[in-house]
C-alpha cells in the first residue's frame, strides 16, 4: 500500500494533528444567488475577511475549477473549492459587551419570521475583520444562539448609522438580493453637508473607483476608470454654514454618498476620510464627533407581506447638532 504525500501541515495545524483537507462543496438551491464572499464567511466562520479575500486573489478558492471574484453570485450546482484555512476555535468567540446586546435589542425597528431590521449605531461595523473582533452580525448571532440563519442583506459603512436588513431565511436573502440588483429597494439617507448646497444640484452621476492603500484602508475617488454611480440629492433644511440633505443612492458603491457630496463641492461633516479642513473646523465647532450620515428609510416588498416602509429617526447626538445650527441661524436673523 502506497501512502500519498499530503505535503506540509495545513495552515494553523501542528505537525502532529489531523491534517485539514480541501473541501468541495456543491451549492444547494437555498444558497443560489448568494455572493461567494458571504458564502465563504458562513463556511469558514472565524477566518478574517482579509484572509478570505487573499485566498480568492491567490486562486485558493475556486468555483467549477476556475478562479473567481468574491462578488460572484452562486448558482445551484456550482462546485466551490474551499481550502483548509485556519479557523478560530469555536468555543472561544470574541467577547461582546453586554451593553451592546442591550443597545442592539432597543434598536430593532422591525422583526418577523423573515427578517430583522435594525437601526445600527455609528461606530459599529456590520461584520468583523480587518482588525475588528466582531461586528453587527456576530453580535446578533450571539444574541440569538437559537437562530438557525442570520445573514446580512446589505452593508453600511462603520461610521454610518441607520437601517440594516438581516435575513432569517435563505429564500428571503435571495429575494432581497434580487431586488437590490434590480434597484427595487428604495434607500433614503439624511446627510449634513458643509456650505450652501445648490438647489439645482439634484443628482450626481459620476463613476467611482475604489483603491486600497498600503495600510489596508479603502478610499474611493471619482474616476473615468471607475464603476457607474448615481445619487439623487434634495435639500431638506438650510443653515448658515451647512445644508441638511436627503440622499437617495441609485447604485450602491462603497462610500458613494460621501464621495458624490465631495465631488459636488460640499463634503459631509464629520467625514474623516474625505472632508477638508473647513468641514473639520465646523464639525469641531459644533461638537460633532462622528460622520453625519444616517440611513433613515427603506422601502421594499416581500412575498406575503406586501410593501414595507421602515424609518429610523436620527440619533440624539445628530439632533443636537441640528438644534445648534438652528439656534445659530435664528441669532443671525
Amino acid at each position: 500500500m502506497v501512502k500519498k504525500d499530503r505535503g506540509p501541515p495545513a495552515e494553523g495545524r501542528s505537525p502532529g494533528s489531523s491534517p485539514a483537507r480541501v473541501r468541495q462543496i456543491t451549492v444547494q438551491a437555498e444558497d443560489s444567488g448568494q455572493r461567494l464572499d458571504n458564502f465563504l464567511q458562513r463556511q469558514l466562520r472565524g477566518v478574517p475577511r482579509t484572509r478570505l479575500y487573499r485566498a480568492l486573489r491567490k486562486g485558493e478558492v475556486r468555483v467549477n475549477k476556475g478562479r473567481i471574484r468574491g462578488e460572484y453570485r452562486l448558482v445551484a450546482g456550482d462546485v466551490v473549492r474551499i481550502p483548509p484555512l485556519h479557523e478560530a476555535p469555536k468555543d472561544a468567540p470574541a467577547r461582546i459587551p453586554r451593553g451592546l446586546f442591550d443597545e442592539l435589542a432597543r434598536r430593532i425597528v422591525h422583526e418577523d419570521d423573515n427578517l430583522i431590521v435594525l437601526n445600527k449605531p455609528s461606530g459599529l461595523a456590520v461584520h468583523g475583520g480587518s482588525g475588528l473582533n466582531f461586528g453587527l452580525i456576530e453580535s446578533l448571532r450571539q444574541m440569538r444562539p437559537q437562530a438557525r440563519y442570520l445573514e446580512l442583506v446589505h452593508r453600511l459603512d462603520r461610521d454610518t448609522s441607520g437601517l440594516v436588513l438581516i435575513a432569517k431565511r435563505a429564500a428571503i436573502l435571495r429575494e432581497l438580493h434580487r431586488q437590490l440588483r434590480e434597484k427595487h429597494i428604495e434607500k433614503r439617507y439624511l446627510a449634513l453637508a458643509i456650505g450652501k448646497w445648490p438647489g439645482s444640484c439634484r443628482s450626481v452621476d459620476a463613476p467611482l473607483e475604489k483603491q486600497v492603500l498600503v495600510s489596508g484602508e479603502r478610499m474611493v475617488k471619482v474616476s473615468a476608470n471607475g464603476k457607474s454611480a448615481e445619487t439623487g440629492f434634495a435639500v431638506i433644511e438650510r443653515f448658515a454654514t451647512a445644508t441638511l440633505l436627503e440622499a437617495r443612492p441609485v447604485t450602491g458603491r462603497t462610500h458613494q454618498i460621501r464621495v458624490h457630496a465631495l465631488h459636488a463641492g460640499h463634503p459631509l461633516l464629520g467625514d474623516d476620510k474625505y472632508a477638508g479642513d473647513s468641514a473639520d473646523r465646523l464639525a469641531a465647532d459644533l461638537g460633532l464627533k462622528r460622520l453625519f450620515l444616517h440611513a433613515a428609510g427603506l422601502q421594499f416588498s416581500l412575498p406575503g407581506e406586501g410593501d414595507l416602509r421602515l424609518q429610523a429617526p436620527l440619533d440624539h447626538d445628530l439632533e443636537i447638532i441640528l438644534e445648534k445650527l438652528r439656534k445659530a441661524l435664528n441669532k443671525k436673523d
